[in-house]
């Protein structure tokens, strides 16, 4: 795919201008995001403009779908239009666009949740794990995984020690079950829930999808300067 054209960029050029160090140049030709260099008298490497675009691509390509993702799209690249890559950029799209879906979800449901009363509590409002994890539609094992992390805090002072979910710990579960699947980490959901149990519960939720949402955005404007990149590397063939 690279055109042999211009041929004279140093490895540090390339580095340089795709903003990354002498030796990931390296290791993305070893890889085979960028075409073999040629090769001077010497044994030096000597790159060409199609490596540069190739190099900022796959940079773009690894800020939005990740360094495998974008791995899989530059090799592709390089058979194209006897490739997948079409099907491969389409697909690092629709992931994105599942998140955003998944994050609307996240935000209809945690503006409902936050604002239920949980006042005048009752002995039978509580919950078992079982019917927690059934209301959820989660196992009971993700429930006990939710609380060693530290995420969920029910109570196990009940006869046989079993767990015991009050209705503010109804509401934590069910936060943390959007939030995740909205796309949420354990780590960021275990500094968050802390603050989500004192008064300003709504905002801080609201905080967070506002973060997560910036990242979305982030990463779809990656995938579009790595598609432009790509296109411009496609066109110089």
């Amino acid at each position: 795919m690279t055109s042999r054209k211009s041929p004279g960029l140093r490895t540090i050029d390339v580095a340089r201008r795709a903003g990354c160090s002498v030796q990931q140049v390296r290791n993305l030709e070893r890889d085979g995001v960028l075409s073999p260099a040629l090769r001077t008298a010497a044994g030096y490497r000597t790159y060409t403009e199609a490596h540069v675009r190739a190099a900022q691509a796959y940079r773009a390509f690894a800020a939005g779908a990740g360094p495998i993702e974008a791995k899989r799209i530059m090799r592709a690249a390089h058979r194209y239009p006897d490739s997948d890559l079409l099907a491969l950029l389409d697909a690092a799209h629709a992931r994105l666009a599942t998140e955003r879906r998944d994050l609307d979800s996240a935000k209809r449901a945690a503006a409902a949740i936050t604002v239920e009363p949980v006042d005048d509590v009752r002995p039978s409002d509580s919950m078992t794990v079982a019917e927690l994890a059934g209301a959820l539609g989660v196992r009971t094992s993700t429930l006990r995984h939710w609380e060693a992390e530290g995420l969920l805090l029910p109570r196990r002072d009940t006869p046989r020690g079993a767990r015991e979910y009050t209705p503010s710990d109804v509401r934590d579960a069910r936060i943390v079950h959007q939030l995740r699947m909205a796309g949420y980490r354990i780590d960021p959901l275990r500094a968050l829930m802390p603050e989500l149990r004192r008064a300003n519960r709504g905002n801080d939720i609201s905080s967070a999808l506002a973060a997560r949402d910036a990242s979305i955005d982030a990463r779809s404007r990656a995938l579009l300067d790595g598609a432009a990149a790509l296109g411009a590397l496609l066109a110089s063939k």
